[in-house]
């Protein structure tokens, strides 16, 4: 954990994230010059999600940090920032872009988004075992441990997160009793690994047709999504009044209340359920449905689509997609600062296992979506929606355009759903590695 920051008062952190977005977003409207050259290279999405990182490496910020009391009692602090934006922003973004959306073109996307899905869960629940097996050839003790300090028992946690997500993280840590002394070097491998594939990713997104072009890719189907869309959106634009915005703002964080509501509710009442089921393996599946994180975006997720067939979906022609994107941005901007890019190196060995192992979903995808001919962003969006959830995918899926975010949010429900049996799957693989 880091030492205390320049700045730890979130207000101020929030001012300098804002920012950094603003000259982001000012210096990719230049036309002319480096900063023109420079965009065409890099796409601006992932400075979003770089600088922060830059930021918190600096020593400006931190996401966590700790101070020593006069008594000699360390005392750990972290910022709310990520907290507020994935559990406010993200739902407010999710309904504002799905506003808008045709739910029949959408399922018109075909098999193709499902099949990418699925080969990049299998790309994690081999890629384990394979990373194990690779290291143990030159560091044995990087994979080994006996009892509760395996490293094979601290690697399931990571295969239940880069599947499904927190929940599933945290049913695999019980699961397999995982020394929790240890841990936070599992989560801390999770953060980097997960956040330098992300980073990938985002570079991909601005090559996006030139990869399509090589992966001989049909996207027409992505395409008429987007057309339909955009021309919805051009019939009903409109110079927004401050009453269209404000309700726009009303229908946004409405749905985050009504969303925060039933996860309040429906969260506890399946943890409840879930916690009476005498089969371990069964409770451990369906551990995410005590997850409010998970309630909160499948019901915002369900309003919006709910509103897209009324007439609120209009007000897309006054920029609610728009209001989404700036939420959107601000949640990058939170995820970035959670990366120290000095500490990659701090423990080499587990870090080595985590990117061969991440090296192997991609590989995997990327044969796949050869294959089948799948678009680049199919190959995104199945992959963030097993490694990063329900807070990445969406931001993946709006980056190729706001009306796609849906599509990655139903893929990463459906990680959710999987993520505890296909992790329980690969640990079992990396058992049998480890052990030979």
């Amino acid at each position: 954990m880091q030492e205390a920051p320049i700045f730890t008062d979130d207000t101020i952190v929030f001012g300098l994230l804002m920012l950094t977005l603003g000259f982001i977003f000012y210096t990719e409207s230049l036309k002319t010059g480096f900063w023109s050259k420079f965009y065409k290279i890099v796409p601006g999405l992932f400075m979003a999600y770089m600088l922060p990182a830059v930021l918190t490496t600096s020593g400006l910020i931190a996401p966590e940090w700790e101070t020593t009391s006069e008594s000699g009692e360390v005392i750990k602090h972290s910022t709310n920032l990520y907290y507020v934006a994935s559990r406010y922003l993200l739902p407010a973004a999710l309904v504002l872009m799905t506003l808008s959306i045709d739910l029949k073109a959408v399922f018109n996307l075909g098999w193709k988004a499902l099949v990418m899905f699925l080969t990049g869960t299998l790309g994690i629940v081999i890629g384990g075992p394979i990373a194990i097996l690779l290291v143990s050839m030159f560091s044995p003790e990087t994979v080994g441990g006996v009892g509760p300090d395996a490293v094979w028992r601290g690697l399931s946690t990571l295969a239940g997160s880069w599947i499904g997500g927190g929940a599933n993280q945290t049913a695999m840590l019980e699961i397999y009793g995982y020394n929790q002394s240890e841990y936070g070097k599992m989560v801390f491998v999770d953060i980097v690994v997960a956040n330098i594939w992300m980073a990938i990713i985002l570079i991909g997104i601005g090559r996006s047709k030139i990869i399509d072009n090589w992966l001989k890719a049909d996207n027409s189907a992505i395409e008429s999504l987007k057309e339909k869309v955009t021309s919805f959106a051009k019939s009903v634009k409109r110079n927004p009044s401050l009453t269209d915005i404000m309700i726009i703002v009303a229908i946004a964080f409405g749905t985050v209340s009504f969303s925060h509501i039933g996860a309040n509710i429906l969260a506890p009442y399946f943890e409840g359920i879930v916690d009476n089921i005498d089969s371990a393996t069964t409770r451990n599946t369906f551990t995410f449905l005590g997850s409010k994180f998970f309630w909160m975006i499948s019901i915002a997720t369900l309003i919006a689509i709910l509103l897209s067939f009324t007439k609120a979906k209009n007000y897309e022609g006054a920029g609610a997609s728009k209001f989404g994107s700036v939420f959107i941005y601000i949640l990058v901007a939170s995820i970035g600062m959670k990366i120290d890019l000095g500490s990659i190196f701090d423990n080499p060995g587990l870090i080595a296992v985590g990117l061969i192992w991440m090296s192997i979903h991609a590989v995997l995808l990327i044969i796949m979506a050869k294959l089948i001919k799948a678009p680049y962003f199919f190959l995104a969006v199945g992959s963030q929606a097993n490694v990063g959830g329900a807070a990445s995918a969406p931001i993946v899926a709006s980056a190729f355009h706001p009306s796609l975010a849906t599509v990655g949010v139903l893929l990463a429900v459906f990680g959710y759903a999987i993520g505890t049996i296909a992790a329980i799957g690969c640990t079992i693989l990396m058992e049998l590695a480890a052990v030979s």
